[in-house]
């Protein structure tokens, strides 16, 4: 397994994310609340740049006639056709089988490296 190391922790604040070419791999690295998580540029549906759509939460398991909203900033939205993904597992919402890659991110000397293998 190698580590490729993209940006500078702080070049990615809470909130933001970045799309970077790794090994050939089109890859967006988002920091969600200080914790960065990656996942691949693609979504299975119909191949659209993933990392392009809205990052959202989503309504929480509730009772009858209510809606929690949680997980904010934890769902990406396919700017083509509105499948959404967890960023930090890469699993759809609606399907188990149905996920985008994910890959481990890690943090040495404030620098963020994605690793691949």
């Amino acid at each position: 397994m190698a580590v490729y190391y993209i940006a500078e922790a702080v070049d990615i604040p809470p909130g933001s994310h970045k799309v970077v070419e790794v090994s050939g791999r089109s890859i967006g690295v988002y920091n969600i609340k200080g914790e960065f998580y990656a996942i691949h540029n693609y979504c299975p549906h119909e191949g659209a740049p993933l990392c392009r759509g809205d990052v959202c939460g989503t309504t929480l398991d509730s009772g009858v006639y209510e809606f929690i909203y949680g997980r904010d900033q934890e769902i990406v939205r396919c700017p083509w056709h509105g499948w959404e993904f967890d960023i930090k597992t890469g699993k759809s919402l609606f399907n188990d089988k149905t996920r985008t890659r994910s890959y481990t991110t890690q943090v040495d000397e404030g620098k963020v490296g994605v690793v691949i293998g």
